[in-house]
């Protein structure tokens, strides 16, 4: 039986998944769970800065990121998602790439900013995802990290594992996240919770960070790059 291979599996897995992503992404982007990240962004990445989308799908997300005004790569592990990114957005305008976050096609201190949504739970070793990442962002530069919360259903990709078999889903924690970040020096600047709609404010304003994360469905963070890996 031959050995099972993380990145080949992610690709296929997501490869089958194109067409249902397709279907959803504008409504995840304009009114669902990622509403708010593009707004986010805005917040502190100055306009006409350069920016990576990792894991950028069909590209939607990459293009509401060109129409803020910011300078735009996209790249996903799933070629057939890049096809689909490449229909959506006009010629040129966008430069899709396929290609994995863990060996990024770009020199060092590339880009102004990294945009990377629910894509370290994807990774094997997200810890080198990671680094890849911090690697191609400039000294000062930002990263926009959104990691699935304890409530999100997606993480149950992850639960053959209890059982010894082969997944694509990695479980950490958006508190495991926030320490992995700290040491590869890279700084907590703001962040945000998304919550299931049963969540109310009432349920999590005033808690501790960590509380608040332990409700979310997705945690995004804003980490500013600081000092030299730790590796």
């Amino acid at each position: 039986m031959p050995a099972f291979n993380w990145e080949k599996e992610a690709e296929t897995q997501w490869d089958d998944r194109a067409h249902f992503w397709n279907k959803h992404s504008i409504g995840m982007w304009d009114s669902g769970s990622r509403k708010n990240i593009i707004p986010f962004i805005q917040k502190h990445l100055n306009e006409m800065s350069s920016i990576l989308d990792i894991g950028c799908g069909d590209g939607y997300g990459s293009y509401k990121l060109l129409q803020s005004g910011y300078n735009v790569t996209g790249m996903d592990l799933s070629s057939e998602m890049i096809q689909r990114a490449k229909v959506r957005v006009p010629a040129n305008e966008i430069n899709f790439l396929q290609g994995n976050v863990t060996n990024l096609p770009f020199k060092d201190q590339h880009f102004d900013g990294v945009m990377a949504i629910n894509i370290l739970e994807w990774t094997e070793i997200p810890a080198k995802a990671l680094s890849e990442l911090k690697r191609v962002v400039k000294m000062d530069g930002l990263l926009c990290i959104g990691l699935l919360g304890p409530t999100a259903g997606p993480r149950t990709n992850s639960y053959p594992r209890v059982y010894g078999k082969d997944a694509i889903c990695n479980t950490m924690m958006p508190w495991e996240f926030l320490q992995l970040a700290s040491e590869y020096n890279l700084e907590y600047v703001d962040g945000f919770g998304v919550y299931k709609e049963d969540v109310k404010g009432k349920h999590h304003e005033g808690l501790p960070i960590e509380l608040k994360q332990a409700l979310s469905f997705m945690w995004v963070f804003m980490l500013r790059k600081t000092g030299e890996d730790n590796g």
